[in-house]
């Protein structure tokens, strides 16, 4: 019986055997006198009882494992070049703003209406009075000096003020802190004279030295229907809490 896979490397090794004669004399007849040594080295092979068949040979690229590490190489190259990343390419590092650093409050200034907002609020108690509120809007600590002068509609000169109302300290307004003040509108038994109803107010600031008013003036809205007030009006000097105010 004839053995097909026995005789197959024998017919294999006689045409291999062929090919190399070929070859060699067409190396030696071509003048350049250069042998062919990838020929040479591939027909010893193949004769080789141990020779692979070129369809099994292991491909030179990674398999397995081996291609895994060699892609997260790759990526990891990549990425370094990227900005914040690290050497697998997979995680940004982000820096955070250095924190803000407040700045000190500068040195103290006279309170007035550039740097205060001020409420003009009528009371039930003490009757025919009105409270005014300073707040300080500034960045820095002001002061407020003496008392509010006041100046309603179409007025000359401001009312006087209530002496026994005087305290101890000037008021002292760090920003966001408030002082108030009282405003007597008219007599309560009814002796004042040239009563009449006002609609509009302006407050000014006293400087330290009272010699007159400084900075801008305030304009706290009145009520619509406006205010009565009397020839009797007076004020009570800037206090640091809303209970002393009152008490005038």
């Amino acid at each position: 019986m004839f053995n097909f896979r026995t005789s197959r490397p024998r017919f294999v090794g006689a045409a291999a055997t062929v090919v190399l004669a070929a070859l060699s004399l067409t190396a030696c007849g071509d003048g350049t006198g250069a042998k062919n040594e990838g020929a040479a080295t591939s027909t010893s092979t193949s004769s080789s009882p141990d020779v692979v068949p070129a369809g099994s040979v292991a491909s030179t690229q990674p398999t397995g494992s081996a291609s895994a590490a060699a892609s997260a190489l790759s990526k990891g190259s990549a990425g370094a070049t990227g900005s914040g990343s690290t050497a697998a390419g997979s995680k940004r590092t982000v820096r955070s703003p250095a924190p803000k650093v407040a700045a000190p409050f500068g040195k103290p200034v006279t309170c007035d209406g550039s740097n205060t907002r001020t409420v003009a609020a009528p009371l039930t108690r003490p009757v025919n009075h009105m409270l005014l509120t300073v707040t300080n809007t500034g960045s820095r600590t002001c002061y407020l000096y003496g008392y509010p002068a006041v100046q309603f509609t179409d007025a000359q000169a401001v009312p006087p003020v209530i002496e026994a109302s005087k305290p101890q300290a000037v008021v002292t307004l760090q920003p966001g802190e408030s002082g108030y003040a009282s405003v007597s509108l008219s007599a309560t038994d009814g002796s004042g004279t040239d009563g009449r109803t006002v609609k509009s107010l302006a407050v000014h600031f006293f400087g330290r030295s009272m010699s007159g008013s400084v900075g801008a003036a305030a304009h706290p809205a009145l009520p619509a229907k406006g205010v009565y007030i009397d020839d009797s009006l007076q004020v009570g000097y800037w206090q640091q809490s809303m209970d002393d105010a009152v008490d005038w």
